[in-house]
């Protein structure tokens, strides 16, 4: 009996010689101040580091036995703002105060002008990356209705609107990677499990947009986690509302989507209602906590894979953690990931 593929999420824990700080390491959750002025610090040396760092994150990933893996997104201060300082239209020197997530009060770029795609810079990441193993790597590029709740408008007022020039923008990127040889792109929208009215009403629109003219080359993987922590075993962070999967399931599954990654590990689902909601969509279960520094063992992860293939088809279900998985630290992840890869061969 042939295994459960495995993939990671998107974030990896930073080598300690990369020159750009987590967003969860800066202070007042000023998320974007750092970036620049950190680059600028590293100078020639920004380039060696990153490839340095893509080339030792990707190796432990397949050391651990991850199939599909990423280059950790060690180029960036976080998964959202990275993407916006490449797009035209949003203000990086002039920031707001915002209730990111309707939770989290924090400092954000502002939308001053039209948003559109400057030049394509993922193909560059993308290539660097994979020059560095056979594996498979995914690219992962934060979906529009996403970057739309993690920057302040000052200019369009109609959310629906800024979040369909968004998904314009990321097209333009998708392509770029799709054309440069990219067989895997993933789209993160955790705000589709916060606010399911809009994903609903224009976040689907605005997906298909994203993956619109996209060949089929390419396997088009959309990631839905309920909400990050604020720290390592913060237990009783607030997650999205246990019935948004199921919400929004029927619509993803009608969607120009390959693959839909959810978290299951540190929240688990009711598999036997939400997984037969998935009629054509491969599902990707996340089975390690990304914030909980207990390692999984062998035998827990493998039951819930075993919990799942009773719901859904074995070809349409991949393994992967919950989320990213910066807040772990290298060695933790590591293990994990270990576990992960040795319970989805024997599920």
């Amino acid at each position: 009996m042939d295994g459960i593929p495995t993939t990671t999420i998107g974030a990896f824990p930073k080598p300690d010689f990369v020159p750009v700080s987590d967003w969860f390491n800066l202070p007042d959750q000023d998320y974007t101040a750092r970036w620049a002025d950190e680059i600028a610090i590293a100078g020639d040396q920004a380039e060696e580091l990153f490839v340095r760092a893509a080339a030792e994150v990707i190796a432990d990933q397949v050391k651990a036995g991850i199939d599909v893996v990423t280059d950790g997104e060690v180029r960036r201060e976080n998964y959202i703002h990275y993407h916006c300082r490449h797009l035209t239209g949003i203000d990086f020197e002039h920031r707001s105060r915002y209730e990111m997530r309707g939770v989290l009060s924090t400092i954000l770029p502002t939308v001053t002008e039209p948003v559109a795609a400057g030049e394509a810079f993922l193909p560059h990441d993308w290539r660097v990356a994979q020059a560095s193993t056979d594996h498979p790597v995914k690219v992962t590029v934060p979906g529009p209705l996403t970057m739309a709740d993690s920057l302040v408008d000052r200019y369009y007022g109609d959310r629906s609107a800024l979040v369909a020039d968004l998904a314009r923008a990321v097209n333009t990127e998708i392509r770029a990677l799709a054309d440069a040889g990219c067989t895997h792109i993933q789209v993160d929208e955790p705000v589709f499990a916060r606010r399911v009215d809009d994903a609903l009403t224009f976040g689907i629109d605005a997906l298909s947009t994203c993956f619109l003219e996209v060949p089929d080359t390419v396997t088009r993987t959309v990631h839905c986690c309920c909400g990050y922590p604020r720290h390592l075993d913060d237990n009783d962070y607030e997650k999205a509302p246990l019935a948004a999967y199921l919400d929004l399931a029927e619509a993803i599954d009608a969607a120009p989507v390959d693959r839909f990654s959810i978290e299951d590990a540190h929240r688990p689902n009711d598999l036997a209602t939400l997984l037969p909601r998935f009629k054509d969509t491969t599902v990707i279960l996340g089975c390690v906590a990304i914030a909980r520094s207990q390692v999984e063992t062998v035998d827990e992860v493998r039951d819930r894979l075993t919990e799942a293939l009773r719901h859904i088809d074995r070809d349409r279900l991949v393994a992967g953690p919950d989320c990213g998985l910066g807040y772990l630290g290298r060695d933790r992840a590591v293990a994990k990931l270990r576990v992960l890869a040795e319970a989805s061969r024997s599920a």
